[in-house]
């Protein structure tokens, strides 16, 4: 772990009284540690570092989350640092939300995700671009 990254990491609650999203990998809510600077990672898609879009939704989605863990260690964190993200998913269906939720499990691994908002969208910024995601990253005060 880089040395600016936070000791503690991110809360997050699922409340009784709201539907279990975890099975969509993410949580209700996110709470940053005592002492926490936020930053925002800008749109992460699906390109490689030529600019090269992967092809099929799974592999964007995936190359997506490697893009944004590469700009999360860059300041100081990994994707347990992640407390918010938002993903833009174009012509979203059922089969989207379950690949998005098996590759965010696949990313981030078994513990709890971070709070997440998907917004369907028709189109992104590149012809052929099918998925986005920006986050809130918790850093070192």
């Amino acid at each position: 772990m880089n040395p600016h990254a936070l000791q503690a990491l991110p809360t997050f609650l699922n409340p009784v009284g709201l539907y279990d999203p975890v099975p969509n990998g993410y949580s209700h809510i996110g709470i940053p540690p005592a002492g926490a600077r936020l930053a925002y990672i800008a749109g992460q898609g699906g390109e490689d570092a030529g600019g090269m879009l992967a092809d099929g939704f799974r592999a964007q989605v995936r190359q997506a989350l490697e893009n944004l863990r590469t700009a999360v260690r860059a300041v100081g964190g990994d994707l347990e640092h992640v407390i918010k993200q938002t993903v833009l998913i174009v012509d979203h269906t059922e089969t989207h939300l379950q690949v998005l939720g098996e590759e965010i499990a696949r990313a981030y691994g078994p513990g709890p995700k971070p709070a997440c908002t998907l917004i369907p969208v028709p189109r992104l910024a590149l012809d052929g671009m099918l998925f986005e995601v920006e986050a809130i990253v918790c850093i070192r005060g």
